[in-house]
């Protein structure tokens, strides 16, 4: 207990020196596992959650979803059939061009003044047409949307496939068209999504280079211009990020002035210092930890069952893994009620598919059971008796996680290693810094075997989670990190995207779902709740499907 005492000491102490010297009542400091590694989403750092909330907090989209209902933990969940203007005043569509229209919102100002107008969009799909960065999210969305123009063909040599052309056009200084290629219901929940979110041109400019004329290094490392809510005020790696409202925000200043995020690695820390008073809000604290603070005067704990879960990744490029048979093997060795137990306290349920149960088009087909004696009989017929001759394959069964989250993934990573190796196959742990994990994952995608609680498909459809995660990069898919590919699968997906018959979309997106299951793409552990502590002064918190806060929704009661 003295060790523990000692390392929040320093927690506090780090806390203290952030907050020290504040002017504004309305500063907030928040703990969390880690800070933004990166602010391009077109780089390698999108694929990291503290990233991404970094990105939200700079940048605004042309449209959002409104609000729906609040639940009973206080927070307000999306109304996902609802769109409501941000930088896109109104928006009309014509049928017959697949034609968007949109009014663009006048005297919008970004953190240096820029005025917003449309040659900020076209930059933004621009870029996204590029493929210069080394995740190229601005044109999966734009691709998974049916934007004109943005098709698999810009990856080759022709540059004039990278023309913008009709696609995305300016018709004013405050009116832009955007045209379909093909009818695609996902066009306006691709446009609320972190990867289109719109740069400020002018000071994107400004940091462009010969070597890099879209900026990459400079939102990689230095900041991400737009028109959001708050301001980069300051930023060092691996410690801590600060920002301060936008006085200028087109919806109103924020009631929260400056919000300062600081790298708290330890989860037990994070809480003890939230316990102290000297942190507003924290996140990433275990299910037991979460717990540990209900009911204690002064706190509160909010609870989303939103789209939040832990799967099991074989890469399909690395052998063994492309064998069926030990997939499958894998697959019944799991602990499932084991790990829901003791690694989630009981807050949790096994996840019976690939997309979150929630979202529109799920179909329960991953029922794989823990059953020791069936996972030996498989390993047998894979090849591997016992595990005899895995040895053939060094470092395949190194299971990965973040290491930023051993609170969390220790207690899951030992029981499916110990599970293993009952059957046989010789499991050892691998935990990796995030921003390595997410560089490989998303990047390189040479993972070989890892555990995965970070991925959440943002636009709620189980089509656009099918695209995103199972699609072969040659057809359109972006964060394939087991590298599966299947044309029956991808075929499939073609059809459903563009049509327009609800129930026979649902039946494909069902079958495609089941083709998942047989081929044991992933291996589905569990769903688990997203939550979060805070301050009870504190009010006003929002879900959205990325996990990520938006801070201009607080409010800080005196």
């Amino acid at each position: 207990m003295t060790k523990l005492r000692s390392l929040a000491s320093v927690a506090v102490t780090s806390a203290l020196a952030l907050s020290a010297g504040s002017v504004w009542a309305q500063d907030i400091l928040i703990l969390a596992e880690d800070v933004p590694a990166g602010l391009n989403y077109d780089g390698p750092a999108a694929a990291i959650p503290t990233s991404q909330q970094g990105m939200v907090t700079l940048l605004e989209g042309l449209v959002g979803y409104a609000d729906g209902a609040t639940n009973e933990s206080g927070v307000v969940v999306p109304d996902f059939n609802s769109f409501e203007g941000r930088l896109a005043e109104s928006w009309t569509f014509d049928e017959a061009t697949l034609t968007w229209t949109f009014k663009l919102r006048e005297g919008v100002k970004g953190c240096d003044g820029a005025t917003f107008n449309a040659d900020d969009v076209i930059y933004t799909f621009q870029r996204a047409k590029s493929v210069s960065g080394a995740a190229p999210i601005g044109w999966f969305l734009s691709n998974v949307g049916s934007i004109k123009g943005f098709g698999v063909e810009v990856f080759g040599d022709d540059p004039a496939a990278k023309e913008l052309g009709d696609g995305v056009v300016k018709i004013d200084d405050y009116t832009v068209e955007i045209r379909q290629s093909e009818p695609n219901a996902l066009f306006l929940p691709v446009l609320t999504i972190f990867g289109l979110l719109m740069f400020d041109k002018e000071t994107m400019e400004a940091n462009a280079t010969e070597a890099d004329p879209w900026s990459h290094d400079y939102t990689n490392n230095v900041n991400a211009p737009g028109f959001g809510a708050y301001c980069l005020s300051s930023w060092t790696k691996d410690e801590e990020i600060s920002y301060t409202a936008n006085p200028d925000y087109y919806r109103g200043a924020p009631d929260v002035q400056n919000v300062s995020v600081r790298r708290v690695p330890q989860s037990s820390n994070r809480l003890v210092v939230l316990q102290s008073g000297q942190a507003d809000l924290v996140t990433g604290l275990t299910p037991r930890e979460f717990d540990s603070l209900r009911g204690q005067d002064g706190l509160t704990v909010a609870t989303v069952a939103g789209n939040q879960n832990t799967f099991l990744h074989m890469n399909f490029d690395v052998p063994p893994f492309d064998n069926v048979k030990l997939r499958q093997a894998i697959a019944h060795a799991i602990p499932f009620d084991q790990i829901i137990a003791n690694g989630y306290f009981g807050q949790a349920t096994q996840w019976m598919g690939f997309v979150p149960s929630s979202y529109p088009g799920f179909a329960a087909t991953a029922n794989y059971t823990y059953d020791p004696e069936m996972a030996k009989a498989l390993l047998a017929e894979a090849g591997y008796p016992e595990g005899a001759g895995l040895d053939a394959f060094p470092g395949a069964f190194a299971l990965s996680y973040v290491s930023e989250k051993e609170s969390t993934l220790g207690p899951i990573v030992n029981i499916i290693q110990s599970s293993l190796r009952e059957i046989g196959i010789p499991a050892t742990l691998d935990p990796l810094p995030q921003t390595q994990y997410g560089d490989r994952q998303l990047v390189k995608r040479d993972l070989p075997f890892a555990i995965n609680d970070q991925e959440k498909p943002i636009g709620v459809d189980a089509g656009y989670a099918s695209q995103l995660f199972f699609v072969s990069p040659e057809n359109g898919g972006l964060n394939n990190m087991v590298n599966y590919r299947n044309p029956e699968f991808d075929a499939a997906w073609a059809g459903a995207r563009v049509d327009p018959n609800p129930e026979t979309r649902t039946a494909t997106l069902a079958t495609m779902q089941q083709m998942l299951a047989d081929d044991v793409t992933w291996l589905p552990i569990v769903e688990v709740a997203s939550q979060w502590a805070f301050k009870s002064n504190i009010s006003g918190l929002k879900w959205y499907p990325d996990g990520s806060i938006r801070y201009v929704d607080l409010q800080v009661a005196e």
